[in-house]
């Protein structure tokens, strides 16, 4: 069967399996962040094994240039990477560095040092190199498809974090009084976290690419000139012989490039880069370091990282209600400046407010974040065809990360000076 017919078959029950669709991106971008946000829910065991690296912060510097630096090399040869082999990489990376996190902790049998502390920050590293294949190429993939599919791959992104603070305050709690609890709660959690890394290497490999909805739009994305879904519609069964156009006789117009696709979406691109430049100038480190000493003991940083994550998650389905969704380019940009405030509020709020008003601002810190990521990402796209959608939403993640790699560059700032550093 050539592509061309394919197309025509599919296209009267392209939504089939849309639902089905959702769910997976939701799942697959659950395990796009579900190995760091455990690294960052585990931080408590990391601050007990190593008091004196600053583990929340380093950890995070360390992952960020691997995701970075890998993020800019696809980016700049995405038409040219099988996204198939790109995600599947990154998702058996994310399962190998996790499950690797274990052995290495059984292998020192808990205990802290510099030789240890160097593993941990290598495998961070490998986490970077997957979340840059995952992200970028999950994506750019989801780009020409359906809004829904990426507002629900985000809504997993965010899900990870929920889900593992969830996961990380009940094997706290689970093993608190037992004889060496914190470990075993550790151990217990990161065995679930691989776990769900797996499953997305299942569901990527098996599941995604059958939907009809998926080879609906990948049929279509490659009809309009993309090479990059290939091996993905053969996984789905339908042939890579060339594409016939339904006007056989015109000539298809070139794609824009990315350094066009830039200039006509640089203030999206610069929306999630202050949006993240923003965000880790604050989580996770200052949350763990910055906030005093609290009635909640050890338990306090962990709240906080729970409710940002709780929050996050909420606000990346906001979105979905059209009539509270915003659209303006204007108004996106002037809500994303405005986040700086945030800024002062948190260090005056550290400085002379409660927990009741930390909680507070570190909810409105995810709520914020969640919203204005979903917005951006699901807007920008429109109007593209698949090649050039494929190529911005790996411009976007690149900058996404770009603000990230910048603002944990910027958390150290908060502990300059007052005898921390």
């Amino acid at each position: 069967m050539t592509i061309a017919a394919s197309r025509k078959s599919s296209s009267p029950t392209r939504l089939e399996g849309k639902f089905s669709g959702m769910l997976v991106c939701w799942i697959l971008g659950l395990g796009s962040l579900v190995s760091w946000n455990s690294l960052l829910s585990i931080g408590d065991y990391y601050y007990a094994l190593f008091p004196n690296y600053h583990p929340s912060r380093v950890l995070t510097l360390v992952y960020q240039p691997f995701a970075l630096g890998t993020m800019a090399i696809l980016a700049y040869n995405e038409a040219k990477v099988d996204t198939r082999k790109r995600n599947l990489a990154g998702y058996i990376l994310f399962t190998l560095s996790t499950l690797a996190l274990i052995l290495l902790d059984l292998a020192t049998s808990g205990k802290g040092g510099i030789g240890n502390y160097i593993g941990v920050c290598a495998i961070v590293g490998c986490f970077g190199v997957a979340d840059a294949c995952v992200q970028g190429g999950m994506v750019g993939d989801l780009s020409f498809m359906c809004p829904e599919f990426i507002q629900s791959f985000f809504a997993g992104l965010a899900a990870s974090g929920a889900l593992t603070s969830g996961l990380r305050l009940m094997t706290k709690a689970a093993f608190e009084n037992s004889n060496n609890g914190l470990r075993k709660g550790v151990m217990l959690f990161l065995a679930i976290s691989t776990f769900f890394e797996f499953l997305c290497i299942l569901l990527y490999a098996f599941i995604f690419p059958k939907l009809p909805v998926v080879k609906y739009y990948r049929t279509k994305a490659a009809a309009e000139g993309s090479t990059t879904v290939a091996a993905d519609l053969a996984a789905a069964g339908i042939g890579s012989q060339p594409i016939e156009k339904a006007d056989n006789d015109a000539k298809q117009p070139e794609r824009l490039s990315t350094k066009q696709l830039f200039y006509q979406n640089i203030d999206y691109a610069l929306d999630l880069y202050l949006i993240y430049v923003i965000t880790l100038s604050i989580f996770p480190g200052f949350l763990y370091e910055n906030t005093g000493t609290h009635n909640l003991g050890s338990w306090y940083p962990l709240l906080l990282i729970a409710m940002y994550n709780g929050w996050d998650l909420i606000a990346r389905y906001i979105p979905l209600i059209e009539k509270i969704k915003l659209k303006s380019r204007r108004g996106l940009m002037m809500a994303v400046l405005s986040r700086f405030l945030l800024i002062p509020c948190f260090y005056f709020t550290a400085k002379y407010g409660d927990q009741g008003w930390m909680i507070f601002l570190v909810s409105f810190l995810g709520l914020t974040n969640g919203y204005l990521t979903v917005c951006v990402m699901t807007a920008a796209p429109q109007g593209y065809k698949g090649p050039e959608q494929n190529a911005l939403g790996n411009l976007l993640v690149l900058f996404l990360l770009g603000g990230i790699f910048s603002g944990v560059a910027l958390d150290w700032l908060w502990i300059i000076g007052n005898g921390k550093f």
